[in-house]
């Protein structure tokens, strides 16, 4: 009743010549296969924290140059922005490093307030008509107490803005 089923059909095959490969031929190169490149050492977190700290200078200059601009109105996106560059230039130079986005944070801050000291002190050199430079190094104490005098509840705001935004640019783009 029952009857074996025939095997599968074959190709034909030269005399004396070993079986062919069942899907074709190996790829070239022969075996083993070429080692891969080293993997390039991606992350320095020294290099990253010094150009932090020169795009916290450049970006404090920049919202410095924005609050003169808007006659010391803040702006929300700016102090976001701030903490997201800095977060960019540690993320992308940095690597994967644990200590990063907290050196964000901290930069992002300081950047704010570097920021909001420099915009005063640009507004009091227009305002008393000397040069940046002595409206820094000889009124600091009154542009401290107009920093201070200019500080408000949305201010809280605009530092949380900044240190979250350098914090999670920073995690997001360092690893």
């Amino acid at each position: 009743m029952s009857q074996p089923w025939p095997n599968a059909p074959q190709q034909p095959q030269q005399p004396h010549q070993p079986p062919q490969a069942p899907y074709g031929a190996p790829a070239p190169g022969g075996f083993p296969a070429p080692m891969a490149p080293p993997a390039a050492r991606r992350g320095n977190a020294g290099l990253a924290v010094a150009l932090g700290v020169v795009t916290t200078l450049v970006a404090a200059g920049v919202y410095g140059a924005v609050l003169k601009a808007v006659n010391g109105a803040s702006i929300g996106y700016a102090a976001l922005a701030v903490g997201a560059l800095i977060g960019a230039v540690l993320g992308k130079v940095g690597g994967r490093s644990a200590a990063l986005p907290v050196a964000g944070a901290v930069l992002g801050l300081a950047g704010l307030y570097l920021g909001q000291v420099f915009g005063i002190t640009l507004i009091t050199a227009d305002l008393l008509h000397l040069s940046v430079f002595e409206a820094a190094s000889g009124q600091f104490d009154l542009i401290h107490a107009a920093w201070k005098e200019y500080l408000g509840p949305i201010d809280v705001v605009f530092y949380l803005l900044a240190g979250a935004g350098g914090f999670q640019v920073t995690k997001k783009l360092g690893g």
